[in-house]
């Protein structure tokens, strides 16, 4: 049995500059606060909480807060909840994706001169959400092709589209083309990150090969379960996983591969505890 683990698996920047600050701030003597997990991987929030760091998860519970840290979660914040933020006295800590960042101020330049904005994502994802709440302009969010078809603009003003950075490149591309075939004034901004473009090119390469396809990643991680869709597509023996635990790995001794791919909020000691189980399997 062969097992090719994907070398674009595990943390991203984003994600990885994201804990660095999260575990930063954690030393500080004070009461420290992330607004949302700080990212998709409960392990992580798990060992934070370990070390005193309480996670806000509502608005209700963020009016409560008066001074300490609060680190922002790597999905961004709106406008409205960074200013809600800064009401709390506390000293606010940006640990937002660099690449979130960059869409928040494209859709704020380009709602601000009179764009609509359409995001092509999860309408549930805290990133979308985060996004929506920069735009001065209607807001509309397309998360499959029947929306896209669905779509209507009237008027010859300008449809500026972005996507969530997590979004299945190929699908964007697929709705964009649907959009553009409609004759609309679209300013199109490709704003799927690098590391997901090469996270999904690569697993779908892997998973062509793969006899039994291993996607880890939280329940709660958009990318991971992209990544599950695209590897599930090209074979059909694919398993999404959080931990080793979860594993169902066919009987020992055949000649197949093994696929290892993981989303970009998983911690390279998860990956490595996987690829142990698997080879003692074999």
């Amino acid at each position: 049995m062969k097992i090719i683990t994907a070398k674009s698996a595990g943390f991203c920047f984003g994600v990885r500059k994201a804990v660095d600050i999260a575990y930063e701030a954690a030393k500080d003597p004070g009461p420290v606060f992330t607004y949302g997990p700080i990212i998709h991987n409960q392990s992580v929030v798990d060992d934070l909480a370990q070390k005193g760091v309480r996670v806000i998860r509502s608005r209700e519970e963020l009016s409560e807060i008066h001074g300490g840290v609060i680190v922002t979660r790597s999905h961004g914040v709106s406008r409205e909840e960074e200013e809600l933020l800064r009401s709390t006295g506390a000293r606010i800590v940006d640990a937002t994706c660099p690449f979130v960042k960059r869409i928040h101020r494209t859709v704020d330049q380009e709602s601000a001169a009179g764009s609509r904005i359409v995001i092509v994502g999860n309408p549930d994802h805290p990133e979308v959400r985060g996004i929506m709440g920069w735009s001065h302009t209607p807001v509309t969010v397309i998360s499959t092709e029947e929306e896209a078809r669905a779509f209507t603009h009237e008027g010859e003003g300008r449809i500026c589209v972005v996507a969530q950075t997590t979004f299945n490149a190929n699908k964007f591309k697929e709705f964009i083309d649907i959009l553009y075939k409609r004759g609309y004034n679209i300013a199109c901004v490709n704003t799927i990150c690098s590391a997901t473009h090469e996270r999904q090119a690569e697993a779908r390469t892997i998973a062509k090969r793969a006899d039994t396809m291993i996607v880890i990643g939280d329940s709660t991680s958009s990318n991971s379960a992209k990544l599950y869709e695209i590897c599930r597509k090209e074979c059909p023996d694919t398993q999404f996983i959080q931990s080793w635990r979860d594993l169902r790995l066919p009987p020992a001794g055949g000649d197949g591969v093994v696929g290892i791919t993981a989303g970009a909020s998983v911690p390279l000691t998860i990956i490595e505890e996987v690829q142990l189980h698997v080879r003692a399997e074999f």
